[in-house]
């Protein structure tokens, strides 16, 4: 389901199918009959997506833990990976399963807090979940305006700007400055960021303790880079 949206909003494909869709069409990274069949990826699908300048490789693996050979064949080769956590539920055991197979090909991660829309979403109990089950050094990049029913966008730490998804598939990217009753949240939980990254970056570590103030956007995204390469941290986002 999110390969799909990724191949959208990226431009290579023109319109959004479900992976159990009435109209039979199933997502395009299910290429085999069974796998549209059953609602689950069997077979790991590569394909490849442009966003701006960077040429992203994106290799969709199952999910199912059946099939966890099929992760371990695709962690090999990668540069990077997206671990896809459930707001509502959180680490589930597969989480746990596919963690430990990263750790053991050292592939930095980042972690993606899905279905933020769905009713019990909870973004900082599952990133508080990553740290306590998972033993990461979890980040939160981004904060969520309003959950379940009510979310609206996201608030980007870094750039402390607020994004909003309009249109049909929320295809239209509005960015507005942070509402004045989220503000205050917003720069302590860019300090708690800054503190993050700053406690596993040397380079940031010493601009903060020279001058937490004068950290700009283009240090902190450099600081985040390095850490989450050299598996330090792992940069938490969300939306659904």
């Amino acid at each position: 389901t999110l390969s799909e949206r990724i191949l959208f909003y990226t431009g290579k494909i023109h319109e959004i199918h479900e992976v159990r869709g009435k109209d039979g069409v199933g997502a395009i990274m299910d290429s085999m009959d069974l796998e549209r069949e059953k609602g689950i990826t069997i077979q790991s699908a590569a394909t490849y997506a442009m966003w701006g300048d960077h040429n992203i490789n994106l290799i969709d693996t199952p999910g199912h833990v059946d099939f966890t050979i099929e992760v371990e064949r695709a962690l090999r080769v990668l540069d990077g990976a997206i671990l896809v956590l459930c707001s509502v539920s959180g680490v589930q055991s597969q989480s746990i399963t596919v963690d430990r197979q990263m750790k053991r090909y050292k592939v930095p991660r980042i972690a993606f807090i899905n279905k933020m829309d769905r009713s019990g979403a909870n973004y900082d109990r599952v990133a508080a979940q990553l740290k306590e089950k998972l033993g990461h050094h979890a980040v939160k990049l981004q904060y969520p305006i309003g959950a379940e029913d009510r979310f609206q966008g996201l608030i980007d730490l870094l750039s402390m700007k607020a994004f909003y998804f309009d249109g049909e598939n929320g295809e239209h990217v509005r960015e507005e400055a942070i509402p004045a009753d989220m503000l205050d949240e917003a720069k302590l939980r860019r300090d708690e960021m800054i503190e993050g990254i700053a406690n596993v970056d040397d380079e940031l570590g010493e601009a903060f303790l020279m001058d937490p103030t004068s950290i700009n956007e283009e240090q902190l995204r450099a600081a985040v880079r390095r850490a989450t390469i050299a598996l330090k941290m792992t940069p938490v986002m969300c939306g659904s």
